[in-house]
């Protein structure tokens, strides 16, 4: 059973960076597509970046382009996004998330949900 662990959330303040974790055990990334959402107060959830199986990023949102990087390691199984030029609106709850092969704009289209991890931007 595919499980995903997110980590690397916290505190930092306006223009700082963060770098997160999205562990997967249970299935190769070979076969996966996963996908960053973020749940901001108040907000839907968004998608923020998609990395299908083939390791072809898609989905980026206009907001985080040139700021945000998604990227994966094979030989672990864990997918990163680095987070930079960080700002006020970029304060949510992170997720990652997986479906077979292939990014989707539609988050209820992915099957494994992580847990979350908190990015707070204070000054």
């Amino acid at each position: 059973q595919l499980q995903l662990v997110e980590s690397g959330g916290g505190l930092v303040q306006p223009g700082g960076s963060l770098r997160l974790s999205c562990a997967a055990s249970g299935s190769s990334l070979d076969y996966l597509a996963i996908g960053w959402f973020r749940k901001a107060p108040g907000k839907d959830r968004e998608g923020v970046s998609c990395m299908n199986y083939r390791g072809l990023v898609t989905n980026n949102a206009d907001s985080v382009k040139g700021r945000f990087t998604i990227s994966r390691d094979s030989a672990t199984n864990t997918v990163y996004l680095e987070m930079n030029s960080l700002k006020f609106e970029d304060i949510g709850i992170y997720y990652c998330a997986a479906r077979w092969h292939y990014c989707s704009g539609d988050s209820s289209l992915f099957n494994s949900w992580g847990q979350g991890t908190q990015v707070t931007v204070s000054s």
